[in-house]
């Protein structure tokens, strides 16, 4: 009689600390700066210990907090020490609060219920957070040239990751009004600026960008640079070194051929006027380039 009653105690105990954790939602999204509530629906958690915590992908759980028959809850690891963190408990909820939200606090956020040596876990919640959508940048790309007197064309391209080629996704055309004329240096050089506003930005206008200048049958490009729209203000700058490109035209048999050749296929893609170019070597142009955010609060 005695062993039965001792196993019937037993049975009870672990009946009475077996909790069943419901984490209702399986995936949270949340911009940077706001707030969101991770839920957690427990049963029979009376003489169960209640903890939260926040697991990285490829990185050991960090503990949250715990709470012990329903009392306030105790912090762990650093989690309250800017008041983010809330444990919010009410009957058999013990949702975790997360207010002014950080890009760091992208991760996978587990309930777990302790009694004794048994730990029972739930689904866990994958909280996404997104910065600052809807930022502005500006990409700025100056053009140096010396000697030629044909106008030329600007032409901006975006390569976006698993593309084969660039596509063209703006001409500035032939437009003199953005360029000024320097006398300072010993031959008089022209320098041109074009911009590229880019207002909202969002995750399609992730890529690398380039500037490029069409004249007298020939196409210079940029380096580029890479534009990542995370809504950090971050100054994206790149100025590239000077990309030097020499104009020669020889009038010779086979390299008047080959150099007809190239120009009609360049032309084809980007239609210039050539009456501008001269028929001797050119002082070699240059362009610089200069990326920078413009982002607006």
């Amino acid at each position: 009689l005695f062993s039965k009653c001792f196993i019937y105690l037993i049975y009870i105990l672990v009946c009475a600390a077996y909790t069943d954790i419901n984490q209702q939602d399986h995936l949270k999204i949340s911009e940077v700066g706001g707030s969101v509530n991770l839920s957690c629906v427990t049963s029979k958690a009376s003489r169960s210990t209640i903890a939260w915590m926040k697991q990285k992908l490829g990185e050991k759980p960090l503990l949250i907090a715990t709470s012990y028959q329903r009392q306030p809850a105790a912090f762990y690891n650093d989690f309250d020490t800017d008041g983010r963190f809330k444990m919010l408990i009410a009957a058999e909820h013990f949702n975790l609060s997360i207010s002014n939200i950080e890009p760091s606090d992208s991760a996978t956020y587990y309930c777990a219920s302790l009694f004794i040596y048994e730990i029972s876990f739930g689904n866990g919640t994958y909280l996404l957070v997104k910065e600052h959508p809807g930022d502005s940048a500006t990409l700025q790309c100056t053009v140096k040239t010396q000697d030629c007197s044909e106008d030329h064309s600007v032409y901006w391209f975006r390569h976006r990751s698993g593309e084969s080629d660039p596509g063209i996704i703006f001409t500035h055309g032939n437009r003199s009004d953005q360029c000024k004329k320097s006398s300072e240096t010993v031959s008089p050089t022209q320098s041109c600026i074009y911009k590229l506003p880019k207002n909202n930005l969002s995750l399609s206008d992730a890529g690398t960008y380039y500037c490029a200048v069409a004249a007298c049958g020939e196409i210079l490009f940029g380096n580029g640079t890479k534009l990542h729209p995370e809504g950090t203000k971050t100054v994206l700058a790149l100025t590239s070194s000077n990309v030097i490109c020499v104009f020669v035209i020889i009038i010779m048999g086979g390299l008047l051929w080959r150099s007809q050749q190239k120009r009609k296929f360049l032309t084809n893609i980007f239609p210039s006027n050539k009456q501008g170019c001269v028929s001797r070597t050119t002082t070699e142009p240059s362009i610089e380039l200069t990326w920078y955010d413009a982002s607006l609060n």
